[in-house]
């Protein structure tokens, strides 16, 4: 009976942890008006840079109009080699694109196991040795005796979507010889977030790190204070108290307090960090592999505390939609990343080849935040109004939002153009307005010749002159350029 009860009460605090399955979709109530009326839209680059000793985060202004509209912040972190992103959590879900470099990251879930072990066979290696030997000398024990123990420890490569839950620790460190830059997307008007719907929280578990997002309330608290730098989770308790809960010194408590780091939030590891994890990503991919991906709903364990949370959609056999001429598109969702069923947001990594296009499509069910990581492209958008919003260049690093039914049409310019879409649905559905899957192509021929006035020719010719379903070859000659506007 009592083993009955605890793993009921586990069960449902892992299902309250992972924003409540029984949550009804995307708060709207926090905005003043109608954000998403907007009659402009703009190309957008970060705001505001905070340098740590080992890296830089790059913030994005959460009070443009555009963002209050998605209910989204975005954020860019460049993570130097041997720089350690210190452990964290957001009030939101979040969705992590890295655009560039490779590393480790690790989640500390409440509830779940610490499977990771020095000593078992599959993680044997110098690191684990080298760990047990320290251990050995400093407390006296066995080689054999000292282990170990942590929560699982995954891979991170170029290319992943990495989904992260609201409420959890997470940390990463960047074992590579180029700098570590992930995107990542906040979705603040999430259902997990019952706090501040423009500004995300950040909890840090460790340092003196400065607030990437300050809404109103919390920057005038801090402006009145003269403070810059909120410090980590234990910062506000008394030291002996803490001493007191961990069983160590009041000057071990005063380092977790971290009155007098200021290293920042990405710090250097000067030796390279020691951990246990897995051999390498193909190898975590094989176990997946074995277990299955399938979703289960009552299995507890091999949905969250084993949860797959990454994709990578640079590899081109994982391709939804492929032109050879033109380029693919690669979506993840709920179907693919079971995990994002919780979280309910969805992304899609696009690449076009030269002079290419993406069909004209609009979002039935989300809000698109479309993020440039290579090449060059021209992006016009249309409101729900038949008005053009947005007709410009978007180049690397820059990204535009696109409200949910808003049109919009891509074409790369010479250098190709690569994207990435963070979408505020876990099944994100786009329609065509051209191509051989478009809205024109399911009207009948008749009717098509009356709503336009044309010809049945024509109208045939409309329909059918475009067999592809979305990418395309571009028959227009030269490159687009940019409009310029005289006052």
């Amino acid at each position: 009976m009592a083993k009955s009860t605890n793993y009921f009460l586990i069960s449902c605090l892992l299902f309250v942890l992972f924003n409540g399955c029984m949550g009804e979709g995307r708060f709207r109530e926090f905005q003043q008006g109608n954000e998403c009326q907007i009659d402009r839209l703009t190309a957008l680059e970060p705001t505001n840079r905070i340098q740590a000793e080992a890296g830089l985060t790059e913030v994005w202004d959460s009070n443009e109009q555009e963002f209050r509209c998605a209910g989204v912040s975005v954020i860019r972190r460049t993570i130097e080699p041997h720089g350690l992103l210190l452990p964290s959590f957001t009030s939101a879900p979040e969705l992590i694109y890295i655009e560039q470099g490779n590393g480790i990251t690790g989640m500390m879930i409440p509830a779940c196991p610490q499977t990771y072990e020095s000593g078992s066979q599959q993680f044997q290696g110098g690191e684990d040795e080298r760990i047990r030997e320290q251990g050995s000398r400093k407390f006296g024990m066995r080689g054999d005796r000292f282990q170990d123990q942590h929560q699982k420890i995954r891979h991170l490569r170029e290319g992943d979507i990495f989904a992260m839950p609201a409420g959890v620790f997470h940390w990463a460190y960047h074992n590579g010889d180029h700098p570590l830059v992930p995107v990542i997307l906040i979705d603040t008007a999430n259902h997990a977030n019952q706090l501040d719907k423009n500004f995300p929280t950040r909890s840090y578990l460790a340092g003196k790190p400065q607030q990437e997002h300050s809404g109103e309330h919390q920057f005038s608290r801090e402006s009145r204070r003269g403070e810059r730098n909120t410090g980590n989770i234990f910062r506000g308790f008394e030291t002996r108290l803490l001493a007191e809960s961990f069983g160590v010194s009041e000057e071990i408590a005063q380092k977790l307090q971290a009155e007098q780091d200021d290293r920042g939030n990405i710090v250097r590891v000067q030796e390279g960090l020691h951990v246990i994890k897995p051999p390498s990503r193909a190898w975590e991919e094989r176990e997946q592999g074995s277990r299955g991906s399938r979703y289960l709903p009552n299995g507890v364990e091999e949905t969250i505390c084993s949860a797959r949370l990454a994709v990578n959609v640079d590899d081109p056999s994982k391709a939804d939609v492929y032109t050879p001429e033109a380029g693919r598109l690669t979506t993840v969702n709920s179907f693919n990343l079971p995990i994002l069923r919780h979280l309910r947001l969805s992304a899609a990594k696009g690449v076009l080849y030269r002079n290419a296009m993406m069909a004209p499509h609009y979002n039935l069910n989300a809000h698109n935040i479309m993020y440039c990581v290579r090449g060059r492209g021209r992006i016009q958008i249309v409101n729900d109004q038949g008005q053009s919003v947005f007709d410009e260049e978007l180049s690397r690093g820059q990204l535009v939002v696109v409200p949910q039914n808003f049109a919009i049409v891509k074409q790369a310019f010479e250098d190709g153009f690569e994207w990435v879409s963070f979408k505020t649905s876990e099944n994100a559905m786009f329609q065509s307005l051209a191509g051989r899957t478009s809205a024109i192509r399911s009207l009948p021929i008749d009717v098509v010749s009356n709503i336009y006035q044309i010809s049945r020719e024509e109208a045939f010719g409309l329909k059918f002159n475009r067999p592809e379903t979305t990418l395309f070859r571009s028959s227009g000659q030269g490159e687009y350029r940019r409009k310029i506007s005289i006052a």
